[in-house]
């Protein structure tokens, strides 16, 4: 593959400020770095968030945490990659395995340095995964981050065979936790507000569907189909709001694992008494370590897993994209080409 001396880049020029088109270098790997080709992205709430320049971070810099395509330079000293290989970036590239740390989460694409919206990026060889043979680039990229939440939660509750996982909504995270906790062996409870989206995970592996808008009180319907026990493991999405749901969902010694702040960042009360007496276990996700996105693919390699995504965007409907998830239209991930 010839490689140009200049490449496209969607560029944040401060908070608040549209993305622009801008033309830049392409830069070489150095020691231990590989130079990717970039063909899809996708888009994470976190990346709305950022999109509205309330991420601090270097200005300007190129957005988007995830991203997926072909190595076509490698830099001195890289082992376990190769020229026409096809690769995602990790959400955290310096996390590469045990529990996070400050340091280890410091780089982040798209916030702390530049993302994925670009035509060329270069990345150490240690923060980069093989896609998965079946899945193309544009599957690929949806999963750094979307697919590695929902993955680290389930590893947290050390989920499997007839356990009970109850997944919120059905955004990337959410589908993505019905597949596989279903890969998994486990019993998947869905909930939403939308009879069609609920036939959408059904479709996908849930074994119960829940619409939490007829059923305000949702976290009765999982007692009752749990013969009143409660869930092994709650995905918790909406933060403030849906908490305290979750917390009731749960069996005694279950797990709720907070992976979102959808319904925003308000300070609420939570029941302390039954976190104590029911002793649980009350965890807050940020993606996961690069082994942990690793492990991920190779379940998703010998299950034959592929993501749902409902829209696919040019990179420079960006803007398009965005308003999408920001009206909730969308099933499971949005994804953009990059040419």
């Amino acid at each position: 593959m010839s490689i140009p001396d200049r490449q496209r880049a969607q560029v944040m020029t401060g908070p608040g400020a549209a993305v622009q088109t801008v033309e830049r270098s392409v830069d070489q790997p150095g020691a231990g770095q590989l130079l990717v080709k970039v063909t899809a992205s996708s888009l994470n709430f976190h990346d709305n968030i950022n999109l509205m320049g309330l991420l601090p971070g270097p200005w300007p810099r190129v957005p988007m945490s995830d991203g997926a395509g072909e190595v076509v330079t490698v830099g001195p000293g890289v082992d376990g990659l190769q020229v026409g290989q096809r690769v995602m970036g990790a959400f955290h590239p310096g996390w590469l395995d045990g529990p996070p740390t400050p340091e280890a989460k410091r780089e982040l694409p798209g916030d702390s340095c530049d993302g994925w919206l670009q035509q060329y990026r270069v990345a150490d060889v240690t923060g980069l995964v093989r896609t998965p043979d079946h899945l193309s680039d544009v599957e690929a990229a949806t999963i750094p981050c979307a697919g590695v939440t929902a993955w680290s939660a389930l590893v947290e509750a050390d989920i499997g065979e007839g356990d009970v996982v109850v997944a919120q909504g059905t955004g990337g995270v959410s589908l993505f936790t019905v597949q596989l906790a279903r890969a998994l062996g486990a019993i998947v409870i869905l909930t939403s507000s939308s009879d069609d989206k609920l036939e959408v995970g059904s479709d996908l592996g849930a074994t119960h569907l829940i619409n939490y808008r007829t059923t305000p009180e949702w976290e009765t319907e999982v007692k009752r189909l749990t013969a009143g026990r409660g869930a092994d493991l709650v995905v918790d999405l909406g933060g403030p709001k849906t908490l305290a749901h979750s917390l009731h969902a749960t069996r005694m010694g279950g797990t709720v694992a907070v992976i979102g702040v959808l319904s925003g960042f308000d300070m609420v009360p939570i029941a302390v008494a039954e976190v104590m007496l029911n002793n649980l276990r009350v965890i807050g996700i940020t993606v996961g370590s690069v082994r942990a996105h690793c492990e991920l693919c190779d379940l998703i390699s010998k299950t034959a897993i592929k993501p749902h995504i409902s829209h696919v965007f040019d990179w420079e409907n960006l803007a398009a994209a965005v308003q999408v998830m920001r009206t909730g239209e969308h099933i499971g991930k949005i994804a953009l080409t990059i040419p």
